[in-house]
């Protein structure tokens, strides 16, 4: 962690360390080389740590207290004027910035941004992103917006991630003109209030109109982000909601294989179909229409839910669609279904994706004691490493969400030349 954050606190290369090493350098090398001074002609014949102490003091006096450089070789000399030279204009430069720094610290930083990232928002979606473009570049500028003060969370993302933590309103136009917008790589707009995201974004547009394909936008709600799709915004705009990115993630990454594998058609059961399962059913639809023969639908209010999805999603009527109404977690749902004969074993693909971890992977177990030629998928909110343990010992793939999430961020959106 330590040498992360160094790494990301320089943003760059220190010249200005660099740049004053090179003059206390040249100071010393010249006094070792013979050069005197007027005022201090001893000097020459001084131990090494004398003629160091008056080479850092020309940062402060710049050489007013030691007099003109006479003396050795002209090389040695010129190195000696250098310094008196350089030594104070740097210093003071140095002083002029921190006292800048110090009267407006933020506007400071702030003008300097250029091909810098700028993230709205500090929740998971945000921390996701902020790991995984790290990974992938550690010294690009970084920009997180929040909406409100929270001192550890602005030391995390400063320390971790060696961000500029801002406080502001992303929908007014001068706080957006301070993070020079203009100017940045990307806006990812993560707030977890989806109507001020896309407020944001118009009002980017409208102050950079060739803007739109530099902003991301996360949308909470899939039924906002579905009703959407046709607004000048979204045409622009990238919008993604974090379960279509995991979604996304798991069919491709485990359920495709498994498709191509089986000889049949396949019979998928969604235990759950929340934001989740309407997900995985639209990548579904998206990318294996013609290896599916079977969706069985398994929620509590399950027509409802259904209802709801059918309002913004196509279903296709290229394969069977079932609907249970019950609790994953009573007997009785799975005895209708297998007495309907919709589970066969070896061509089923179950996905426990409800938001109870615990019912989940007790279902998943049990699950995999009455059809052991199944895929078992069980869904966690967060990363488990005893989810992970017993699906490595029961044959079950335990999937997390945000797992899923930072494994399938788009390249596009952490690569840049």
């Amino acid at each position: 962690m330590n040498a992360m954050k160094n790494s990301y606190d320089t943003n760059g290369f220190p010249w200005q360390t660099v740049i004053a090493l090179f003059f206390f350098l040249s100071a010393l090398l010249a006094f070792e080389m013979g050069v005197g001074v007027s005022e201090r002609p001893d000097v020459v014949d001084s131990s090494i740590l004398v003629k160091a102490y008056y080479s850092l003091s020309l940062f402060v006096l710049g050489g007013t207290d030691l007099g003109v450089p006479f003396g050795g070789n002209p090389i040695a000399r010129a190195l000696l004027w250098l310094a008196y030279f350089g030594s104070p204009i740097l210093a003071a430069s140095s002083l002029i910035g921190v006292l800048l720094r110090a009267l407006a610290p933020q506007s400071w930083a702030l003008r300097r941004l250029k091909d810098h990232i700028i993230v709205v928002g500090d929740g998971e979606m945000a921390l996701s992103y902020l790991r995984v473009l790290r990974r992938h570049n550690a010294k690009i500028p970084i920009v997180v917006v929040c909406s409100e003060h929270d001192v550890l969370r602005r030391e995390e993302l400063k320390q971790s991630f060696g961000a500029q933590v801002v406080v502001g309103d992303v929908t007014h136009e001068f706080f957006l003109n301070q993070l020079r917008v203009e100017r940045a790589s990307k806006i990812l707009l993560l707030d977890n209030n989806s109507m001020r995201s896309y407020e944001a974004a118009s009002i980017l547009i409208n102050l950079v109109p060739t803007i739109g394909p530099r902003i991301i936008i996360h949308c909470g709600s899939l039924r906002f982000m579905r009703a959407m799709e046709n607004t000048r915004v979204t045409k622009v705009c990238q919008t993604f909601n974090t379960y279509h990115l995991a979604a996304a993630g798991l069919v491709r990454s485990h359920m495709l294989h498994r498709f191509q594998e089986t000889r049949d058609k396949d019979v998928v059961i969604l235990a759950g179909f929340g934001r989740f399962g309407q997900t995985i059913l639209e990548e579904l639809q998206h990318c294996a229409i013609e290896e599916l023969d079977t969706v069985v639908i398994i929620e509590k209010d399950a027509h409802r839910r259904v209802l709801v999805a059918d309002e913004q999603m196509e279903f296709s009527g290229r394969y069977q669609r079932y609907i249970y109404e019950g609790d994953i977690s009573h007997p009785e749902v799975w005895d209708r279904l297998r007495e309907d004969g919709k589970v066969d074993g070896d061509n089923t693909v179950f996905v426990l994706g409800t938001g109870h971890e615990e019912e989940n992977l007790r279902t998943a177990l049990w699950i995999r004691r009455k059809y052991p030629g199944a895929m078992v998928i069980a869904r966690s909110g967060k990363e488990s490493k005893f989810a992970s343990e017993v699906g490595l010992e029961h044959d079950i793939i335990s999937i997390s969400i945000a797992e899923l999430v930072r494994e399938n961020i788009p390249k596009s959106w952490i690569e840049f030349e």
